[in-house]
């Protein structure tokens, strides 16, 4: 059974990228936090991850363990000129998870000068520590950043996942006006003025009222109050400077009509665009689609809406001066059923999803909500099997 959507014109809106003269900026100084609860406290927070192996590394002078067959793992870390910290894993008792972490703190590549961390927390499959200090050197000093773990041990495979421990954040100036900068080490790799392509890979920041949750990627540019601004940040994070952007050369982008809300980022930054009859404008350079939105009413005054996000590489493109840039995205919409091959016994199960054009991730809501799981009919060739089933979320 075939269900269809139509969507109609939609009125875009958005934030609107203007090249006014922007004053110029000093260094706006930040303030460093750090919590065990970072990601819950601060929210947008990434995360990297090891995996653990037994092999003694060579030339680190190492700690003494409690018991016999201790574990290690690398914190990949720009923030050193190895570009690693050594970490190891120990038991506390014979058995039981891994709940002692001893970590290259100073960075002097060793691990005996070092006292074991317990873990706050343990339980069947994880232990968790944090928030671990750790300290850099930098060219004016020491640096100090925190991080918090969670190491999985089942069977055969351990994995530790790493996540930020810390933060700056504080008040600053933009065009004279008081806001609220907050800058995320998104990578969990201890810089926070990363600039990628890949989205997972580049840090955030946030610039308006002491809250909010726009949350954009650190990169040349940011747009403030409708103004595009050159963006610096520290690695250590510790201060931000937004200076004048009015020299940016800007390329248009295309897309159908009906699409309501837009927008993009790579190494320029993240943009939210404004649209006008299904165009828009970025600053020259190369980018991924990062989300898109577009409603409709029904006959009954429902609301439906789609929404695209989760782009691979499908979803770059590049923005050329003074040129348009032509992306099919919106409609129409792929709905695939796959038969669960794995399904045991007398039953069957089935997998349904929704994709774009370009394969992002497709949600579907109704007045806001997800609309009940569709219906499957399956009937046989010569008509004597013919039912009606109720699909499950799950």
């Amino acid at each position: 059974m075939e269900k269809k959507a139509f969507f109609g014109f939609i009125v875009g809106f958005g934030l609107l990228l203007i090249t006014s003269p922007a004053l110029t900026q000093d260094m706006q100084w930040l303030q460093y936090h750090s919590e065990r609860e970072a990601q819950r406290i601060v929210g947008d927070m990434g995360s990297s991850y090891s995996e653990l192996f037994t092999e003694k590394p060579q030339d680190v002078e190492l700690p003494e363990f409690k018991n016999p067959g201790p574990f290690f793992a690398k914190w990949s870390t720009s923030m050193t000129e190895a570009g690693f910290l050594w970490m190891t894993f120990d038991r506390s008792k014979k058995l039981g998870q891994l709940d002692r972490m001893f970590i290259d703190s100073n960075g002097n590549g060793h691990l005996n000068d070092e006292a074991a961390i317990t873990a706050y927390r343990s339980d069947q499959y994880y232990s968790y520590f944090g928030p671990v200090k750790v300290v850099f050197e930098g060219e004016d000093g020491p640096l100090t950043y925190h991080l918090n773990s969670r190491l999985y041990n089942r069977d055969e495979r351990k994995r530790l996942y790493i996540y930020p421990g810390g933060w700056y954040e504080g008040a600053i100036e933009v065009a004279g006006k008081k806001m609220h900068c907050v800058l995320i080490d998104q990578n969990a790799n201890g810089a926070f003025n990363d600039i990628s392509p890949e989205p997972y890979r580049c840090d955030r920041i946030r610039i308006g009222k002491k809250g909010t949750q726009d949350t954009r990627y650190v990169g040349n540019f940011i747009e403030v109050d409708g103004t595009l601004y050159r963006l610096e940040v520290a690695k250590d994070g510790a201060y931000i400077n937004l200076t004048s952007a009015d020299d940016v050369k800007f390329g248009d982008i295309r897309v159908s009509e009906t699409i309501k809300e837009f927008s993009a980022g790579g190494e320029n930054g993240l943009f939210k665009i404004k649209l006008e009859n299904g165009t828009g404008s970025l600053p020259v350079g190369r980018y991924r689609i990062n989300q898109w939105t577009l409603e409709q009413k029904d006959e009954k005054g429902r609301r439906w809406k789609l929404l695209g996000s989760g782009f691979s590489r499908q979803g770059e493109f590049e923005i050329v001066a003074d040129k348009e840039t032509k992306l099919s995205i919106g409609e129409p919409i792929l709905s695939n059923l796959a038969l669960n091959t794995s399904s045991s016994g007398a039953g069957y199960s089935f997998q349904h999803s929704l994709r774009g054009q370009r394969g992002e991730r497709i949600e579907l809501l109704r007045n806001g909500t997800r609309p009940p799981a569709p219906k499957i009919r399956i009937k046989s060739k010569d008509g004597s099997y013919d039912k009606i089933f109720n699909l499950k979320y799950g």
